[in-house]
C-alpha cells in the first residue's frame, strides 16, 4: 500500500507554479548544485524548495499516518534539509526494516519503506500476533489486518524455524503458502502441516530438504497414490506413509 501526505499549507494557493518558473527553478538548482559546499545552503532558503508533499511507498502493514507523524516535517522546511535525519526518524517505527527518503523537486519528500513481513503467527495470551523472522512480535493486530501466514507452536527462544519460514517466504513462495501450522513435536522434531499432507522433520532442517516433498508429491501422483504423511527425518531418504 502507498500512502500520499501534504504538508499543512501555510499560504492559500501557494502549490502551483507557472512553467516559466519551474523551469528558471530547475536552471538555478544545476548551478547551485555546481557549488556543493554552500549550494544546498542557500537553496534551502528559497521559498520555492519548501515541502508541500510527502509521498510514503512500499507500505502494506503499517498506516501512512505512523510514517508520517515520525518523519514529522511541515511547510517551514525546505527539501533540502538533510534527509538522513528524516530516514532514522522512520526508521523507529518497529515495522520497518529500512527505509529512503528522496528529493522530487520542487517540493516533494518520497519516502520509500521496506517493511518488516511477517513470516508466522504465534499464540500470546488469547490472541494471536505475528511475528517476523527473527522471531520479534511485530506491532500488528491481525484481527484487523489480515496476514496471511502459519501457526507455530514454538518454544520462546526457538528462532530456528522463523529463519526458515523467512527463507521459505522469499525463495519458495508455493510451498510457504501451502504451510498452515508448524508444530514441535518434542526431541528436536517439528511437524509442517501443508494443507492436507503432514511432513514430519526435525528442526535443523533446510529449505533445500523440504524441496524434496514436490518431486516425491509428483511421482506419488503419477502412481495415483496419496501419501498420509511424508517424513524427512532420515537422511537421502524421504519416506511415504500411505493411509
Amino acid at each position: 500500500m502507498n500512502g500520499t501526505g501534504d504538508a499543512p499549507p501555510d499560504a492559500p494557493g501557494g502549490a502551483r507554479f507557472p512553467r516559466w518558473r519551474i523551469a528558471a527553478g530547475a536552471v538555478l538548482v544545476a548551478a547551485l548544485l555546481a557549488t556543493p559546499v554552500w549550494g544546498p545552503r542557500l537553496l534551502a532558503t528559497l521559498d520555492f524548495f519548501k515541502v508541500r508533499k510527502v509521498e510514503v511507498l512500499g507500505l502494506r502493514y503499517t498506516p501512512p499516518g505512523e510514517v508520517l507523524a515520525r518523519l514529522h516535517v511541515d511547510t517551514t522546511r525546505s527539501v533540502w534539509d538533510p534527509l538522513d535525519p528524516l530516514a532514522a526518524r522512520v526508521a523507529t517505527h518497529p515495522q520497518v526494516e529500512s527505509v529512503v527518503v528522496t528529493r522530487k523537486l520542487p517540493g516533494t519528500l518520497v519516502v520509500d519503506v521496506t517493511e518488516r513481513r511477517p513470516v508466522a503467527l504465534v499464540q500470546a495470551g488469547a490472541t494471536l500476533r505475528a511475528v517476523d523472522e527473527r522471531g520479534v512480535i511485530l506491532p500488528l493486530d491481525p484481527s484487523r489486518t489480515p496476514v496471511d501466514a502459519p501457526v507455530v507452536t514454538a518454544p520462546p527462544r526457538e528462532t530456528a524455524v522463523y529463519h526458515l519460514l523467512g527463507a521459505m517466504q522469499r525463495e519458495s513462495p508455493r510451498l510457504y503458502a501451502r504451510l498452515s501450522a508448524v508444530r514441535f513435536a518434542g526431541g528436536g522434531e517439528l511437524l509442517l502441516q501443508l494443507a492436507d499432507l503432514p511432513v514430519r522433520t526435525m528442526t535443523t532442517v533446510t529449505l533445500a530438504r523440504l524441496s524434496d516433498i514436490e518431486p516425491v508429491e509428483r511421482d506419488l501422483a503419477r502412481r495415483q497414490l496419496r501419501a498420509a504423511e511424508l517424513d524427512l527425518r532420515y537422511r537421502d531418504q524421504v519416506i511415504a506413509r500411505l493411509p
